[in-house]
């Protein structure tokens, strides 16, 4: 099989430029890519087609619905490998170790997407894939690479390109060419490459590190956040296409709101009655489950903080007895949260997280200060930025093993979302200001949105 053609009232209608989007099947890659094709459906004339599996179809079904003469799904079977369980199409279905496993897998598209652009009456004159898309630079058109992380990710990923053997290194990699020159424990930067590489592991590893080879980047970041790694790759790539247009989550389709499954009417409602900055958000993402030992931790830190407090806790293990314990003050949500409108309340002063770059970029657009704790991937170097470039965060603990002292971890807590924490706070808050300023019109953001449309049509 070889995809499904687009709909005949977009197939040969030669006045339309025509765009594939390739997102990679994981939520925090896919759902900021889809934001961005909604923003260019919405800006220019042209025909999208979707690269997807069947499994990760439901994904983009807002997006048929919003933009149905211009969007069509191009769906393929998911290729199968012997090394991934059956069924797996999605990261969340394997967890984050499966990423070399599924980049690995994709891979095996090549041919029957280059199949299905040889046979179409209007192929697409350019390509937008996720940057852990490397290979789809060969495909014969000017390909954006779409990071759905940072500038200052991509810049220190790129710095590792050709010296791969600094991921053996015990001492700490001074990241001499970058702004600042960071340094940074080889633990904390997300090693793409699989504790036993095969052949296939390292192409797709060095796929990802060779980013900057595309025709254009596309980051979900903005000047306010990360002006001088934007200015870093321009310097790398050699030319001016690299484009900073976020935050998407506050002009996505969505507005970052998933599906939820707690009562957000009664939510909001607890919120209203709480006062302005007084509530701290919890939660790690949508792959990190706590083990027993770091959820009784945070509990204990919790109850002794004596902070408001809402935990999105999906299946954690919570101690019997604590969510009576803190009946009034706290709130523990089973499943999903509506995070994007939780962090936007004005009761809602601190958001403990692990630092995933949605997360962050959904705490800067909201101006909500940020208590970090890293666990993995890049969530040390997102900590990094936060809290030592931008002063709009607090680290608290770091570790996805770590089981923080209660007693400490209660103090910081208190500490941070009292008076001491107000200077952070308060950068945090302008911020956010500038930030969603950069998505208004004459906004950088809203400017490298339009270069973008601009480039596409050029083409």
């Amino acid at each position: 099989m070889t995809g499904e053609m687009p709909p005949p009232e977009t197939e040969g209608n030669g006045s339309k430029q025509h765009i594939m989007v390739f997102p990679y099947p994981a939520q925090g890659h896919l759902l900021p890519l889809l934001d961005l094709t909604h923003q260019l459906c919405l800006r220019a004339d042209i025909t999208v087609s979707i690269i997807v599996t069947p499994k990760n179809l439901p994904y983009i079904s807002p997006l048929l619905t919003a933009h149905p003469s211009s969007i069509s799904a191009v769906t393929f079977p998911f290729p199968q490998s012997p090394s991934l369980p059956p069924g797996v199409e999605n990261v969340k279905d394997i967890g984050p170790s499966g990423n070399p496993l599924i980049m690995a897998s994709i891979r095996q598209l090549r041919e029957p997407i280059i199949n299905w652009l040889s046979s179409h009456p209007n192929p697409p004159v350019a390509i937008i894939s996720d940057f852990f898309l490397g290979w789809t630079n060969d495909l014969g058109i000017p390909r954006f690479a779409f990071f759905s992380s940072g500038a200052f990710l991509a810049s220190i990923l790129h710095f590792f390109s050709d010296k791969l053997h600094l991921y053996e290194s015990t001492e700490p990699v001074c990241f001499s060419d970058l702004p600042r020159s960071p340094v940074f424990k080889i633990e904390h930067i997300p090693s793409l490459i699989p504790e036993s590489p095969s052949l296939q592991d390292l192409e797709s590893q060095r796929d990802t590190m060779m980013n900057f080879s595309s025709y254009g980047c596309v980051f979900n970041s903005c000047e306010v956040l990360e002006e001088e790694y934007m200015e870093y790759v321009k310097l790398k790539t050699g030319h001016n296409r690299v484009y900073g247009v976020g935050p998407l989550s506050s002009i996505g389709l969505g507005k970052g709101n998933s599906d939820s499954s707690v009562d957000v009417e009664a939510l909001m409602s607890w919120l209203d009655g709480c006062l302005h900055g007084s509530v701290l958000y919890i939660c790690f993402g949508s792959q990190k489950v706590l083990n027993k030992d770091q959820c009784d931790a945070l509990a204990l830190g919790l109850e002794k903080s004596m902070t408001r407090f809402i935990w999105v806790a999906k299946t954690d293990p919570i101690p019997d007895g604590f969510e009576d314990r803190v009946a009034g003050r706290g709130i523990v949500v089973r499943g999903w949260a509506p995070q994007v409108a939780v962090l936007s309340h004005v009761a809602v002063g601190g958001f403990l997280s692990h630092c995933g770059w949605n997360s962050v970029m959904e705490a800067v657009a909201s101006g909500t200060m940020i208590l970090a704790w890293p666990m993995g991937a890049d969530q040390y170097v997102d900590a990094r930025l936060l809290v030592e470039h931008k002063g709009v965060a607090v680290m608290v603990c770091e570790g996805g093993d770590t089981v923080p002292n209660p007693y400490e971890l209660g103090r910081a807590l208190a500490e941070t979302m009292g008076e001491c924490g107000r200077s952070v706070r308060d950068r945090a808050n302008k911020m956010g200001h500038r930030a969603l300023a950069a998505t208004e019109p004459g906004g950088s953001s809203d400017a490298d949105l339009e270069r973008l449309v601009i480039e596409l049509s050029c083409l």
